[in-house]
């Protein structure tokens, strides 16, 4: 028997039993055990069982064996018990009331009915759902500051830089804050799932050339933070498996960061960068043909190129168009897609009595109109499924209309209502008319046939 099977033994003996544990978790060198009944764990005899360094009862039985192992432990008792880390384990039925036993039954049957998309679906919610109130706090703060300074008013001040400063903070560092959460999610060790949005996102790729380009910074976009990220957490639990305790900690985080750090530049980054350079060209082929189609089109399928990273391939667009012309026409019209999600949000907030979706909802909205999409878009539309495709539905009408109407923008930036003040040629009110068209079509599309009351149970 290998030795931390017979230490993952000798601690279930000791703490009741593999039906006593309610939850499994563990951090760099302490498994965490939350038992049903405390009273049936022998400490005295857990505190001497050999391989065990310590032991602390705080709410938590924490046990001390130290880094490495400790993930070998977990993952023996988790076969043991059949919890995942961090799962939590189902109440006996036998002592339930019947209101609980119902619940319980309704429980079951929504695991029955998850698919794979829907776990991938509720998979993003849970990465992005705990940095929403970043976003909502950064992106109020970014929108309101952006929009003063789209309307040339205290641009060089101190006070300005400042809340430019504090309103960027977290979407200038939000890859890396992605990439922890999805360690987190899929259980592998966070940092590594940050190092992960670090590379993707670091200033140092435009310095390396491979196959014959330099990267380009933020290729992959968040999406590609993700699956990099879920791929660190992949090689390392692989890696663990083979790799002596003694010197896990060691060569396990190293062998990992190596293997898929070389593979996200060879491969992701890479890839990407084909995917919008194809974009850009489609970009332009559809700029050619002009009209109602082209703004319907580009404004229904910007936030899928958003999730993607390919949207950074229309930046040299928009430059070439206000060196060439002075402005933009193709920013206000991408500028819709974040607008029919908040369309969309607003049709939710209506229809659902999920209170914890309406409080993300609550929060997001105000950042949203300002033009700052991601708590809307990462915490509500795209985990839910259909609102996201209804709230591009909703964007592509007012794209139609901001292409007819030939609105353009001196500058870009932050979309929403804060890109008012760089409408050119003062259309100011037929930019705003168009977010309204958005909106309108946005609420319409997602209360009609985008949302139904189960799907908030992904979030």
């Amino acid at each position: 028997m290998k030795k931390e099977q017979r230490i993952a033994n000798d601690i279930l003996d000791n703490v009741g039993g593999k039906e006593n544990i309610q939850r499994l978790a563990h951090c760099m060198t302490r498994l965490r055990l939350s038992l049903k009944d405390d009273s049936k764990a022998n400490i005295a005899a857990l505190k001497k069982t050999d391989g065990v360094m310590g032991v602390v009862h705080d709410g938590t039985l924490q046990i001390v064996v130290g880094p490495g192992i400790v993930n070998k432990i977990a993952a023996e008792i988790s076969k043991e018990t059949g919890l995942a880390v961090g799962e939590e384990a189902q109440p006996d039925e036998g002592d339930l009331t019947f209101s609980e036993k119902a619940a319980l039954e309704r429980e079951k049957i929504k695991q029955k009915n998850k698919t794979p998309f829907k776990l991938f679906l509720r998979r993003i919610g849970n990465i992005f759902i705990p940095l929403i109130p970043g976003l909502v706090a950064s992106g109020i703060i970014n929108g309101l500051a952006n929009f003063a300074k789209n309307a040339d008013y205290g641009v060089d001040s101190t006070w300005m830089q400042i809340l430019l400063l504090l309103g960027s903070g977290i979407f200038t560092y939000l890859a890396i804050l992605v990439g922890w959460n999805t360690a987190k999610e899929f259980g592998g060790t966070p940092v590594l799932g940050a190092i992960a949005g670090a590379i993707l996102f670091n200033p140092m790729l435009a310095e390396i050339t491979i196959y014959g380009e330099p990267l380009v910074v933020g290729r992959g976009g968040l999406f590609g933070v993700i699956f990099a990220a879920w791929l660190m957490t992949f090689v390392e639990k692989r890696v663990r498996t083979v790799m002596p305790s003694s010197v896990d900690i060691i060569f396990t985080p190293l062998i990992t960061l190596l293997a898929v750090g070389f593979f996200s530049l060879y491969a992701v980054v890479p890839v990407a960068g084909v995917l919008s350079d194809g974009i850009t060209s489609g970009i332009n082929w559809v700029l050619d043909i002009g009209g109602v189609v082209a703004g319907a089109l580009l404004a229904g399928f910007f936030l899928p190129l958003v999730m993607v990273g390919l949207h950074h391939g229309l930046t040299p667009i928009h430059l070439e168009l206000i060196e060439k012309f002075g402005m933009t026409p193709l920013f206000p019209i991408l500028a819709m897609a974040g607008a029919g999600q908040v369309g969309a949000a607003i049709a939710i907030f209506v229809k659902t009595k999920n209170q914890r979706l309406r409080n993300i909802i609550k929060g997001g909205l105000p950042v949203g109109l300002l033009g700052i999409g991601e708590p809307l878009l990462y915490g509500v539309t795209l985990p839910l499924g259909r609102p996201f495709i209804t709230a591009c539905l909703g964007a592509a009408f007012g794209g139609a209309f901001q292409a007819v109407m030939k609105t353009a923008a001196l500058g870009i930036g932050v979309s929403g209502l804060s890109l008012i003040p760089l409408i050119a040629d003062n259309k100011y009110f037929i930019y705003f008319f168009g977010l309204i068209i958005s909106y309108l079509f946005g609420f319409l599309f997602t209360y009609l046939f985008g949302f139904k009351e189960e799907m908030a149970d992904n979030i």
